[in-house]
């Protein structure tokens, strides 16, 4: 078996993972790369391989660093199936199209204030694109194994992060190969705790958090704590979220702390539709996360949902204190640019960020503690309090990445991918002290014969 890191080398996004044994060729997630300028130009690099030379795709979950490269391999020849978990899929049908109709506006903005050095600046893929790649999915049913090929087979498990996040693990001839994913929290809010990590003889793991523990903090207490001061200075909370998982994360803590009294009776909006219609999805996999239906139900309905443009036009003239919740999580792009336009310069006001803050991202540069911030082609002061809440985080840190390792048997060698250097560096640092196994972090196009 030969592994190619075509992806998750240096940095947590452009997951890609290139397996060739046995005449078949393999591609675990496929994923953007996002942040700085110099990853996002590889998602229009000539391939690596031959697309159409691959079988078959498989994913370990549906965030856009793992699957939103998928339309953009169909158009450049591949003809396979793609399969993902059943919740994956589903959010897949959310997050795809989503993701080509915004890469079509931003193309379009870009012509139309002529801020583009291409003539004309084109999106990566289109709408009607990834609404095409998706009649590629396939369901795998979780802790079933399945040998599509002589030689070959794999299996799911549960890995928490996201609603369908999975751990793979590939078996050929006499040996394996195990795939963590992005794994979740044993204490997370929201998900149950990832699996146990199946026996391998090699492991390909995420480094997320590989340098860091998490504060052991109450997180509902910390978020009190944020929107009541700013409740307090009559201001707006501006929470830029992932769609899928931190959103509804949050919009379960604001309810319970509203329930609670301890935060204010005030409004909660969710503005991304996209977000809305993944919470609905909750109700549909009760066995994966710690919900009640009830509990379900009462996220939906404490929330209001903002869907047209010109609603959410409207509430960038919030006079009361309010929470926003919108996406982009890493505030790359969507809705929430426009709000933090609107509130990032008055000092009232507080931009929360709950989850990883890719290098690069204007996530990145506002905790980073920047005066100013460029959007849309203008800088934008920031004078709102910038806070961030690790404790909401949906990533394992180093001390649950390390349990989750050591639940199995010595494999032959580990391979830390998904993390920026240091904390890549960090994890494989840690493994080799606690468990000396053999450990690697492979560099960007690196192979490796298992």
């Amino acid at each position: 078996m030969r592994i190619d890191f075509l992806g998750a080398t240096s940095t947590v996004t452009g997951s890609k993972y290139l397996l060739t044994h046995a005449g078949r060729r393999l591609l675990v997630d496929c994923g953007l790369f996002q942040g700085l300028k110099q990853l996002r130009l590889r998602n229009w690099d000539t391939l690596p391989f031959d697309a159409a030379s691959i079988d078959a795709v498989l994913l370990t979950h549906a965030h856009m660093d793992h699957s939103g490269f998928v339309p953009r391999l169909i158009r450049q020849g591949f003809q396979g199936p793609v399969y993902a978990s059943q919740a994956t899929r589903e959010l897949c049908e959310l997050l795809l199209p989503d993701s080509g109709r915004l890469q079509e506006e931003d193309a379009d903005f870009l012509n139309r204030h002529g801020q583009t050095k291409h003539k004309p600046a084109l999106p990566l893929y289109t709408e009607q694109e990834a609404r095409t790649a998706l009649k590629h999915f396939h369901e795998l049913p979780f802790g079933r194994e399945c040998a599509p090929w002589e030689g070959w087979s794999w299996r799911l498990s549960r890995a928490g992060h996201i609603l369908g996040a999975a751990s793979v693990r590939i078996g050929w001839a006499q040996s394996s190969l195990l795939f963590s994913g992005d794994l979740g929290r044993s204490d997370d809010l929201l998900m149950r705790p990832p699996e146990a990590a199946e026996p391998a003889d090699y492991v390909v793991v995420e480094s997320t958090y590989g340098d860091r523990m998490h504060r052991v903090t109450d997180p509902l207490a910390d978020l009190a704590g944020v929107v009541n001061r700013t409740a307090a200075r009559g201001g707006v909370v501006v929470v830029p979220a992932f769609a899928v998982g931190r959103a509804q994360t949050l919009l379960h803590a604001l309810h319970e702390l509203k329930q609670a009294r301890r935060i204010p009776e005030m409004p909660v909006y969710l503005n991304s539709p996209m977000a809305a219609d993944a919470t609905r999805l909750y109700q549909h996999h009760a066995d994966e996360h710690r919900l009640s239906a009830a509990q379900c139900a009462a996220m939906q309905r404490d929330t209001i949902i903002v869907n047209t443009v010109e609603e959410s036009r409207r509430l960038n003239d919030l006079r009361y204190p309010s929470v926003i919740v919108s996406a982009s999580g890493m505030a790359t792009g969507g809705r929430v640019l426009h709000h933090l336009k609107a509130y990032a310069p008055d000092a009232r006001n507080t931009i929360l960020f709950t989850g990883f803050q890719a290098t690069g991202t204007r996530g990145a540069t506002l905790l980073g503690g920047a005066d100013a911030v460029k959007i849309h082609g203008a800088y934008i002061p920031v004078r709102a309090e910038v806070a961030n809440l690790d404790s909401l985080s949906a990533h394992a840190d180093r001390e649950q990445l390390l349990a989750w390792l050591g639940t199995q048997h010595a494999p032959r060698r580990v391979f830390v991918t998904h993390g920026d250097p240091a904390a890549a560096d960090a994890l494989r640092l840690a493994i080799e002290e606690r468990y000396g196994w053999p450990c690697t972090v492979p560099e960007y196009r690196e192979a490796a014969e298992l």
